[in-house]
């Protein structure tokens, strides 16, 4: 049973992250300031953008795509920490 709990709480955070990122990335697109301020403070423009508070601990990086690089991010394994746990509860990604 708590595993599906978890399985269900990675599915809502991870559907959540997507959305956001979506959210930034479209958003970044359109507005050349935002995409510069994006760049140089994701937790700021996260903050401003969705009322989340990053915690310290956590890193946000965003990269900048060009023709000569490719980005992969691997997503945390299956197994969940109680951190990341709490996080989610937060309405954190912790995960992607």
């Amino acid at each position: 049973m708590e595993e599906m709990y978890e399985a269900a709480l990675y599915e809502t955070a991870a559907e959540r992250a997507d959305q956001m990122r979506q959210h930034l990335t479209d958003r970044a697109l359109e507005d050349p300031d935002f995409r510069q301020k994006l760049l140089s403070d994701p937790k700021a423009v996260i903050a401003d953008e969705f009322g989340i508070e990053v915690p310290k601990n956590f890193n946000v990086v965003v990269h900048q795509s060009d023709t000569n690089t490719l980005h992969i991010s691997l997503p945390a394994g299956p197994e969940l920490s109680e951190e990341q746990l709490e996080m989610i509860a937060a309405g954190l990604s912790c995960c992607v």
